[in-house]
């Protein structure tokens, strides 16, 4: 192999790849209302099926950061009410990473405006909102299990050349927030 074949994903940039791909099938499945079991491609694959049992609109993924290759923790702020009093809201932070694609920006293909997703439990109660690690975000004890993303309506533009590796989650569709 030669050194412009080896590098090639890297100099095309292959998280932007597959991120495109992404979007593009998800905007698919809303129009329409491998050999690893987990994978981008084989999220993919999945989230196109022609059974679509599970009605699945979405690929989760995580990104990682070119230095250190560490796990994107994606934080973000939003307005959440404050119980018992139904006019008031405070700011709630919130940090994830785990991500879902909504739209490329005009400019160019390798920024994309992504929503945060929060790991919740069976209940749909938030697991954790924060964490220094990725495994700090998938809780395996009852009652804590992380076993569904819900939406947050918290966005952010990210460029994807900032990145160096792309993991995709099963196929799902995220509760609502």
């Amino acid at each position: 192999m030669d050194r412009h074949n080896k590098h090639r994903c890297y100099d095309e940039n292959c998280v932007c790849e597959v991120v495109e791909k992404i979007v593009k099938a998800q905007n698919r499945v809303a129009q329409e209302a491998t050999n690893c079991d987990t994978s981008c491609q084989q999220s993919i694959r999945d989230l196109l099926s022609p059974t679509r049992e599970n009605q699945n609109t979405t690929v989760p993924f995580i990104l990682y950061c070119k230095e250190g290759c560490k796990p994107f923790i994606a934080s973000g702020v939003h307005k959440q009410p404050i119980e018992g009093f139904p006019n008031d809201r405070y700011y709630e932070c919130i940090e994830t990473p785990v991500l879902r694609a909504k739209q490329f920006t005009k400019k160019d293909r390798c920024c994309v405006n992504v929503e945060l997703l929060r790991p919740v439990n069976a209940n749909g109660c938030p697991v954790t909102d924060k964490g220094d690690k990725l495994c700090d975000f998938f809780k395996d004890k009852t009652p804590y299990r992380t076993i569904q993303f819900q939406e947050t309506g918290i966005c952010l533009t990210i460029d994807l050349k900032d990145f160096l590796g792309i993991s995709c989650l099963d196929a799902t569709r995220p509760l609502p927030k």
